[in-house]
């Protein structure tokens, strides 16, 4: 029986070597200033695109054919993993676009697709709404074809980076269907909407622990038309191509978690060897050693199980329930770490003076967006019951 081979390649550590340089090179001596103030100053982010532009990570997710960096979802989740170790305000700057953006055709792809794969554009992803959050099918934002256009009415809220994007890929109602199990349903389209048309408003979301720095906004739009030439996929296929996407940014987190919590259990580590109390370091105490060994244990689990489903995504087979266990155990492994971390430092471990306490706030989110640790595990026991029937 041949052997499994659990290494990475050459080329993906020389991918994780390269985004680790630029995270302590161009992103980490600025988290201090991003938790301080709250927000990343344009210039510095102008300059954060801009080399990662010229390191070859922007983009990296997007094929070569469209001028990105043509890598697989392995790469893409080993990149994520060194990207994660840093605050989100900074990471997310060296963008990956959506993958959704590839459904883009026509005119589309020059006015949308192309722009953004060349950091000239920006987009944000808007689905989550004040009455429907876990239950895309639920939307009330509708969009009602009047001639060649569409008029969209509704909200949107926790919309990540909607602040500093250009335009919104929007999901919203088009119809309605009856389902047998749950009464009428929404039929959900996708839409490229532009900031500044008529009609759509950005404003401030809510403030949060988690991300200082990396906004949320809430959408509303009133009676915003846009052409029909700007639905993005097949109308009334929004919600397959929401799926489609969910998949890959479900890996992304998985991966980010991965960094993150590396980067607390080697703060955990250093403090553990470097701590005396009663004459001994405090990592030669067995309520610390073990501390340290369960750490790295899930850590090392999380890994494996999220480099699987990204390697089942190369090979085409991923499934929904692959991406949600990745994005399951790695989010509440991170949780885990952060918070055996923070007792393994005892109050310093509170305290602004280490990134530490911030890594804390940070995971806690990771349990909700792009699907709760509930959502991941209705996806999963549904994918085995309906393996025999159920």
């Amino acid at each position: 029986m041949r052997g499994v081979d659990f290494g990475l390649s050459d080329e993906q550590r020389m991918i994780a070597e390269v985004t680790r340089a630029f995270v302590d090179a161009e992103l980490a001596p600025h988290e201090a200033e991003v938790e301080r103030t709250g927000r990343v100053r344009p210039g510095l982010a102008g300059q954060i695109r801009s080399r990662a532009l010229d390191a070859g990570l922007y983009a990296a997710n997007m094929p070569e054919e469209l001028g990105g960096g043509g890598l697989g979802a392995l790469d893409v989740a080993v990149m994520e993993r060194e990207l994660g170790r840093t605050s989100m305000a900074l990471q997310y700057i060296v963008a990956r676009p959506s993958n959704i953006l590839r459904a883009c055709v026509g005119d589309q792809v020059d006015a949308w697709l192309l722009p953004t794969v060349r950091g000239e554009r920006v987009e944000c992803l808007a689905m989550s709404e004040p009455d429907a959050g876990s239950d895309l099918r639920g939307m009330r934002c509708r969009a009602v074809r009047d001639g060649d256009d569409y008029v969209i009415t509704g909200t949107k809220h926790f919309i990540s980076h909607a602040d500093v994007a250009d335009y919104v890929i929007l999901f919203a109602a088009t119809g309605d269907e009856e389902d047998a199990d749950r009464g009428r349903r929404s039929r959900i389209t996708a839409f490229l909407v532009d900031h500044g048309t008529p009609g759509f408003e950005v404003a401030d979301g809510y403030g949060s622990v988690s991300h200082r720095g990396y906004h949320n906004a809430v959408l509303r739009f009133d009676g915003c038309r846009v052409p029909a030439t700007n639905v993005l996929g097949e109308e009334h296929r929004g919600f397959d191509v929401a799926t489609t996407w969910l998949g890959s940014t479900r890996l992304q987190v998985a991966a980010t978690c991965l960094g993150r919590a590396d980067r607390a259990l080697e703060i955990a580590t250093r403090w553990a060897a470097d701590r005396r109390q009663f004459g001994r370091q405090i990592g030669r105490f067995q309520g610390v050693s073990f501390k340290l060994a369960d750490m790295a244990t899930r850590l090392a689990a999380a890994e494996l199980l999220t480099y699987r489903a990204a390697w089942l995504d190369d090979a085409g087979r991923m499934t929904d329930a692959d991406a949600a266990m990745a994005k399951l155990v790695a989010s509440e492994m991170l949780a885990f770490v952060t918070d055996e971390a923070v007792q393994v430092l005892g109050g310093m471990g509170l305290m602004d003076e280490l990134p530490l306490e911030r890594l804390w706030r940070d995971a806690r989110v990771e349990r909700i967006w792009d699907g709760t640790s509930e959502i991941q595990r209705h996806i999963i026991s549904r994918t085995m019951l309906r393996a025999v029937g159920g």
